[in-house]
């Protein structure tokens, strides 16, 4: 049996070999090159990615021209001095030049190093002197924002650039080995602290079928979209890769997030199976829109960040199936899924589900040794002997579901109780005032530390914040309640869409100081 083929969690658990992952490619483990496993060898399958535009209109490109132009920049880097190795940065929203440049740089053996598009000057230059690219393609307005002498040449997007593309040779034979460099992948971070650099080989597309098969779900005959920029690990891996390896069209979303463009795009590109950030699902639930459309959704997954019960249950009488979490690590990937599709699967909701075939995964504690079904540990992988640590809290039940309790430093200890942030924000989502909520630590004399919830509601009013501590109180302990509730407009996020907590701790400090 192949491992596209199983259609239960038990086949998958007692029949999975990891030599099964190679069935997928052309490569091996020796020689391997995304761009050829993604894009060359599936160049009769015709559309391979579908894009809609926040203006609202769609543009499709096919594996075809994808193939044809990213060999012809290859040839471009090759002309213009950039050699295996060299680092060539993309700073584009989702277009036909992101792809071609994407992929043509892979081609080449460059290593490709997508960038958001709204990073602010002091953003760019740290990435930019980290990676140390050969040149930067980005659009006019973008390179505007680069500072001086950070970056040897930049490319600018455009009719000229397109003409010079398209004077080079059309063929372009990748000679990479599976163990070179590919991308260079920067997590989310903040200007006091440097992101880093998670730096893949042309063999992590073969790891990551663990995510595409039993985190997404993907199967031929899907029609998939992921709104995620692929400037991040979710829309680059989950959105872009996953689904163009096993030769199957994708669909994402370009340019500043409109919920009904968003679902606009499942209407007209008759998506089957869409994986998201819990955020996106949860700004379409409080958009009100989403009766206005006609879905054909058959499979749905998310990642990043716990989903609230109340926007699960939304997903569940909207598109009539249970959402299903994945989760992982940047550095490993996806070690825990729900796996959508299999006939054998039931859904905890909340839960991030059991581990993916191939991997170990525990609850440990701050020594390393195992705990037992029900207690609060950190969740973590065995690799190479060795327990990794994900920094995550977790806990698994009876029935060997893991359950997410937050990042490790999420979990709050208040007057000697292990509190959970994500249970009191899960219990906040659920009354109807509420929108979104986002729960910390913070130093208090008496108890170490206290609850305080960050809160946006839809009508704010005096007594409010009494009503919610009630309603916290009342649902999960007199002790497990936010001592302090604060309002805002709009909780702070992450550039890949998730509350930065991170930040909201920075804020208390420096207002306690």
């Amino acid at each position: 049996m192949k491992i596209n083929e199983f259609k239960t969690y038990r086949e998958a658990i007692e029949s999975f070999e990891w030599e099964m992952l190679f069935n997928f490619f052309d490569g091996d483990e020796n020689w391997l090159n995304i761009t050829h496993e993604c894009i060359d060898r599936h160049v009769k399958k015709g559309v391979a990615i579908r894009i809609k535009f926040s203006d609202g209109h769609t543009e499709s490109y096919s594996f075809g021209s994808i193939s044809l132009w990213s060999s012809r920049f290859a040839n471009f880097l090759e002309r213009s001095g950039v050699k295996k190795g060299d680092r060539v940065a993309l700073m584009l929203e989702p277009s036909f030049e992101f792809y071609m440049t994407l992929f043509g740089a892979m081609k080449r053996g460059a290593i490709a190093v997508p960038l958001f598009t709204l990073f602010g000057p002091e953003g760019i230059e740290q990435r930019l002197k980290d990676a140390k690219p050969k040149l930067l393609v980005t659009e006019k307005e973008i390179g505007k924002r680069v500072p001086n002498d950070v970056v040897p040449e930049i490319v600018e997007t455009g009719p000229l650039f397109l003409k010079a593309v398209k004077d080079q040779r059309d063929v372009y034979r990748p000679q990479t080995s599976s163990s070179d460099l590919a991308v260079f992948q920067y997590t989310s971070g903040t200007p006091r602290q440097f992101p880093e650099a998670i730096k893949h080989t042309h063999r992590s597309c073969v790891t990551l079928m663990l995510a595409a098969l039993f985190g997404l779900g993907l199967r031929e005959g899907d029609r998939y979209f992921c709104p995620s920029s692929p400037a991040w690990g979710h829309g680059l891996w989950h959105g872009t890769i996953s689904p163009l390896a096993l030769g199957i069209s994708t669909g994402t979303y370009s340019g500043k997030f409109r919920e009904e463009k968003f679902l606009e795009a499942l209407e007209e590109f008759e998506i089957t199976n869409v994986a998201a950030a819990a955020t996106v699902f949860r700004r379409i639930k409080n958009s009100g829109l989403s009766g206005k459309y006609r879905f054909q959704i058959e499979k749905v997954s998310y990642t990043g960040e716990p989903m609230d019960s109340g926007t699960f249950s939304f997903i569940e009488e909207t598109f009539g199936v249970k959402p299903c979490s994945m989760y992982g690590t940047t550095e490993i990937g996806v070690i825990l899924a729900n796996f959508p599709g299999f006939m054998d699967w039931v859904v905890k909701p909340g839960s991030l589900g059991k581990p993916v075939p191939g991997w170990e995964v525990g609850i440990i504690d701050e020594k390393g040794s195992l705990l037992p079904p029900g207690i609060v540990g950190e969740i973590a992988v065995k690799r190479r002997e060795e327990w990794f640590r994900a920094k995550d809290a977790g806990m698994m039940d009876e029935d060997g579901y893991f359950w997410h309790k937050g990042r490790s430093d999420d979990v709050i200890i208040s007057a000697g109780w292990t509190i959970s942030a994500v249970e009191i924000e899960d219990c906040l989502m659920k009354n109807p005032e509420v929108m979104e909520a986002a729960v910390i630590g913070v130093p208090d004399s008496d108890r170490g530390h206290i609850v305080k919830a960050f809160v946006r509601v839809k009508n704010e009013r005096e007594g409010l914040d009494k009503e919610l501590q009630e309603h916290v109180r009342m649902r999960l302990s007199m002790h497990e309640y936010p001592r302090e509730i604060e309002f805002l407009k709009e909780l702070p996020k992450t550039p890949a869409g998730k509350v930065n907590r991170d930040f909201l701790r920075k804020r208390e400090a420096l207002n306690k100081a």
